[in-house]
C-alpha cells in the first residue's frame, strides 16, 4: 500500500467516516457510494492542503 504524510491518511480517515454517515458528497452534489471514491476525495482535499501524497494518476 502506498504511504502517505499524516495529514493526508487524516483526510481520508475523516472522508471514509462520512461516507459511512452518508453525509459526503462529490462536487455536484450526489451522495458518494463507493469506498475509492471516498479516498479519493480525501487525497484531493489533502493535496488541496500541501500535504505530502503522489500525484493523480491520468
Amino acid at each position: 500500500m502506498a504511504k502517505y504524510s499524516e495529514k493526508a491518511s487524516e483526510k481520508v480517515e475523516k472522508a471514509m467516516h462520512e461516507k459511512k454517515e452518508g453525509t459526503l458528497k462529490t462536487g455536484t452534489g450526489k451522495k458518494v457510494t463507493s469506498k475509492k471514491q471516498a479516498v479519493a476525495i480525501g487525497l484531493s482535499e489533502a493535496r488541496k492542503e500541501g500535504a505530502k501524497v503522489p500525484k493523480k494518476k491520468s
